[in-house]
C-alpha cells in the first residue's frame, strides 16, 4: 500500500489485494502474540535476505491482524478470539521459510478494495469509542462492513503512545 499520512479522522480509501505471510491463532493475543511475531518476522527476514542476495529490495511493513467473530468480536472471551496475524510480502511469493516449526507461517492473498479506516492513538483496551465512531462513519457514508475487523500496528507493543490503524473492508449498502 502506498505510504501516506494517516488521519485520526475516519476515511474511505481504496487498496489493492496484498500477498501476506500469515499465522492463524485462537486465544488471548497477549498469550499467543509473542510466538506469532517471532514466527512472522523470522519468515519475513529470511525472505528479505534471500531476495537481497538476488538483488531485490523488500521493505518489511507494519504487522496486521484480522479478528474474526463479527462486529462484536471484542465481546467474545479473549481465549476464544480467532485471528490472522500478517506481514505484507512481495507479490508472487508462494511460500516462506519456517523459522519456528511449531508456528506455521502460510502465504495468503488478502483482498481489500474499498476500506474505511482511522488512525487510533492510545492503549488497545481503550479503542472501543474509536471503533464505534468508525462504524458510524461507515454507515453515514452509505457503506456497510464487508470483512473482518483489521488492525495495523504502527508501533511496538508497550509503546508509550501506541498507534494503530483500525480498518474494515466496506461495500455500498444494499438497497433493501
Amino acid at each position: 500500500m502506498p505510504s501516506r499520512k494517516l488521519k485520526t479522522d475516519p476515511e474511505i480509501a481504496q487498496f489493492p489485494p496484498r500477498t501476506m505471510a500469515v499465522v492463524r491463532t485462537r486465544g488471548d493475543p497477549n498469550e499467543v502474540g509473542e510466538g506469532v511475531f517471532r514466527a512472522l518476522y523470522g519468515a519475513a527476514y529470511a525472505l528479505k535476505f534471500d531476495l537481497k542476495k538476488r538483488g531485490v529490495e523488500f521493505r518489511i511493513e507494519a504487522p496486521r491482524a484480522r479478528w474474526f467473530a463479527g462486529e462484536n468480536w471484542r465481546e467474545v472471551p479473549r481465549e476464544a478470539w480467532e485471528a490472522a496475524w500478517a506481514l505484507p510480502i512481495p507479490e508472487g511469493t508462494a511460500e516462506v521459510t519456517q523459522k519456528m516449526p511449531e508456528t506455521h507461517v502460510g502465504v495468503e492473498t488478502w483482498e481489500y478494495g474499498p476500506v474505511a479506516q482511522v488512525l487510533y492513538i492510545g492503549e488497545y483496551a481503550n479503542e472501543g469509542p474509536t471503533i464505534e465512531a468508525l462504524h458510524a462513519f461507515i454507515d453515514a457514508q452509505g457503506y456497510e462492513i464487508a470483512g473482518p475487523h483489521e488492525e495495523e500496528y504502527l508501533s511496538r507493543p508497550g509503546a508509550k503512545e501506541p498507534k494503530t490503524v483500525i480498518r474494515y473492508q466496506v461495500r455500498p449498502k444494499s438497497a433493501n
